[in-house]
């Protein structure tokens, strides 16, 4: 679980990368966009290593098999432990944990469901709210972006995914035996926030961007 949950960090933190070339200008973000598809001249990511448009299907396959693991080892851990002991584990869990870790298990259903209708709006084009697919990934992303319950939706699902961030990073550096010490737990929280943060900020500095005009005006 500590191994598919860093996966998925080092996901969000090239996913936000990707996002903030927006503030670039269309043909950069365009660009990257295609690149990431294996449409572009060069023949795109990894290319010749692997053929063109492989990359993004393989990344693709990666990123599903880390999730589907990450939820497999959630819920195998949760009932192991209410099997262990149901009472006395819960009413410890819920006297110890932070409000992060106690909503971990919600929270990562509510990160679902939101993810799905994400991948569907903007790789599969089946929810965008602002019409049909615009000219270009840049077009579409501006127009999503300027409706504005868009931008609030998107801005609470990532409290959402950046408090499951927070408790997940410091659980899966512990679980990988950092928290040697009271000096080591304060390093990793402070780790975990920082991350968590740097996600919120850098994801939802584009979209409140958008939505204000300053890109795309």
């Amino acid at each position: 679980m500590a191994v598919t949950g860093l996966i998925l960090i080092a996901f969000l933190l090239m996913h936000m990368f990707g996002n903030l070339k927006m503030f670039i200008g269309p043909e950069s973000f365009n660009h990257y966009a295609e690149w990431l598809k294996g449409q572009t001249a060069d023949g795109g990511i990894l290319y010749p290593i692997l053929p063109a448009g492989w990359f993004i299907w393989v990344f693709r396959a990666v990123l599903l098999a880390a999730v589907v693991l990450h939820m497999y080892s959630a819920i195998t851990l949760w009932n192991r432990a209410l099997a262990a002991n149901p009472s006395t584990y819960e009413a410890k869990r819920k006297l110890a944990q932070t409000y992060s870790a106690r909503t971990m298990r919600w929270g990562g259903v509510i990160l679902a469901g939101i993810l799905i209708f994400h991948l569907l709006q903007f790789t599969v084009h089946a929810t965008l709210i602002a019409g049909p697919f615009k000219d270009s990934p840049y077009d579409m992303v501006i127009g999503e972006f300027q409706i504005w319950w868009m931008v609030l939706v998107y801005a609470i699902w990532m409290v959402t995914v950046c408090m499951h961030i927070r408790h997940g990073f410091w659980s899966a550096f512990a679980t990988l035996g950092a928290n040697t010490s009271a000096t080591a737990r304060a390093i990793l929280n402070g780790c975990a926030w920082a991350i968590a943060l740097i996600l919120y900020i850098g994801f939802m500095v584009m979209p409140v961007s958008v939505l204000f005009g300053w890109i795309g005006a």
